[in-house]
């Protein structure tokens, strides 16, 4: 709860393309959570194929924000779901481009011009491994990711208190 009572507003945001294959991995996992968290007035999901000081706008009004991406890191295999401060997002594909600054970065700037940012951003990363790739489905590792990375949103929400106990105990999963 924020102050005076109102209910915290917290953003998920999926970024990435679409068509480029594994890049597609925080778009795919923001349409699964919309899907399974419609209704849900505390929590927006929003998608988005752009990073660095596009974040201020996207973020600016939340009290909390959950971020999804893909990381080309190589520090684990495919699939692999790396949860990481802003600070450490600037290895994940939309999270900085060449010519924006890191979401770190983005986010030190947005306070220090007093625009009302989230007092707690996570960020959860899957190692991907075709981003470049013209393509509508992610690589069979990075799929088989998916249920889990929306699970551990989902987990993240339920420790913040604005989602209640999973109304669906099946794995999320998502058509192509």
């Amino acid at each position: 709860m924020t102050g005076g009572g109102s209910v915290e507003r917290v953003v998920v945001v999926g970024l990435g393309n679409p068509l480029l294959t594994d890049d597609a991995v925080g778009v795919r996992a923001a349409e699964v959570l919309a899907e399974r968290l419609a209704g849900n007035r505390a929590v927006d999901v929003v998608q988005s194929a752009w990073g660095g000081m596009r974040f201020v706008d996207l973020l600016a009004g939340y009290d909390r924000a959950v971020i999804v991406d893909a990381i080309e890191w190589r520090k684990g295999p495919p699939g692999t779901i790396y949860r990481l401060t802003p600070d450490e997002a600037i290895p994940t594909l939309r999270a900085v481009s060449y010519h924006d600054v890191s979401l770190g970065t983005a986010l030190a700037l947005g306070r220090t011009l007093d625009i009302p940012l989230p007092a707690e951003t996570v960020f959860f990363a899957v190692e991907a491994t075709e981003t470049r790739v013209f393509g509508e489905h992610l690589t069979p590792a990075v799929q088989a990711a998916l249920p889990e990375l929306v699970r551990r949103v989902e987990a993240q929400l339920m420790q913040w208190k604005v989602l209640g106990v999973p109304t669906c105990t099946k794995p999320a999963s998502h058509r192509t």
